[in-house]
């Protein structure tokens, strides 16, 4: 089991290439270029490929399949929330160039959320074991839920945390470049207040989007393995890496029509594995190329099969 120098320098790790990238590659509000994108998905997925290697020269074959398996449930599961962010940035109209600094922010906070519900769920399996089961059943659930509900919609309205925010914080009408507050006079003497950007309400509609998509996910990979350290190694991955690829499949993720049911099947599976796990245990290895081999298959027959006329599908980018 990792001791916590190991979380210490992991932590600090992915600290500092956050500093870099915002601090020093993407400094400027810009639209990310394709070419761009694709280079920083590449260079996440590299960097998860050499810490999962590490992770078998320290901790062993088991413990590197464990993260892999975890890494690639979790990555699968986070193309999900893409269909989301098209759609709030395209409800909300953001422009390109403040996308970037919106899933920045954004991916952060979802660190932090992640990191909380990790050690919550840890803390309740090590306690009250029979919530395996509990979270078996409830992904199973999920899974049928995915396959046979409609598309995702965007109800700004109806967003519990934005109507706290707006309780609290006055919001303004526009924005002001890449900035989340402003100030502006509050009477007619000019006192300044604080008020809250449109942008500001894209980032709590994205952070609270990936919590409850968290709710499916964080189950998922208790699924895939009980060490709370692959767990939130191959979360943060998975979520570092999304930021990217949502710049990478926001033309063309729509023609992943076939996408959710593979999601479904993941989600059912993985849900199956953890309520059979003491009757009939299956092996990560295996485990891992059925996830895999699930999503592939899903994404080759969605460019293969076309999607039908009036079949939903999943939405186009409006911004």
């Amino acid at each position: 089991m990792p001791n916590l120098w190991w979380w210490v320098g992991f932590n600090a790790l992915i600290l500092a290439l956050l500093a870099l990238d915002l601090g020093v590659f993407n400094k400027k509000a810009q639209a990310v270029s394709m070419r761009a994108a694709l280079r920083w998905s590449a260079v996440w997925v590299s960097l998860a490929m050499a810490f999962g290697v590490a992770i078998d020269r320290l901790m062993g074959r088991q413990a590197a399949l464990e993260f892999f398996a975890g890494y690639v449930v979790e990555q699968a599961l986070s193309v999900d929330n893409l269909f989301v962010f098209i759609l709030i940035f395209g409800y909300f109209k953001v422009a390109p160039s403040l996308q970037h600094r919106v899933l920045f922010w954004g991916i952060l906070g979802a660190l932090i959320m992640r990191g909380l519900m990790i050690a919550s769920g840890a803390l309740l399996i090590a306690r009250f074991h029979w919530i395996v089961y509990v979270f078996g059943a409830f992904l199973v659930f999920t899974g049928v839920r995915m396959a046979f509900g409609g598309d995702n919609a965007v109800e700004p309205e109806t967003n519990p945390v934005l109507r706290v925010v707006r309780r609290f914080l006055p919001i303004s009408t526009h924005s002001k470049d890449h900035h989340f507050f402003i100030r502006a006079p509050l009477t007619a003497h000019g006192v300044p207040r604080l008020m809250a950007t449109p942008l500001f309400v894209v980032l709590i509609l994205v952070e609270t989007t990936d919590v409850v998509f968290a709710l499916d996910s964080i189950p998922a990979i208790f699924g895939v393995t009980k060490n709370p350290f692959l767990i939130y190694t191959s979360n943060v991955f998975a979520i570092l890496g999304l930021r990217s690829l949502y710049f990478v499949l926001a033309g063309v993720i729509g023609k992943f029509h076939l996408l959710k049911y593979g999601l479904a099947v993941v989600l059912s599976f993985v849900g199956v594995k953890m309520l059979l796990e003491v009757v009939y245990p299956i092996a990560i290895g295996p485990s891992l190329v059925i996830v895999a081999g699930v999503l592939g298959l899903s994404v080759v027959l969605s460019l293969l099969i076309a999607p039908k006329a009036d079949a939903p599908n999943a939405p186009s980018p409006k911004s």
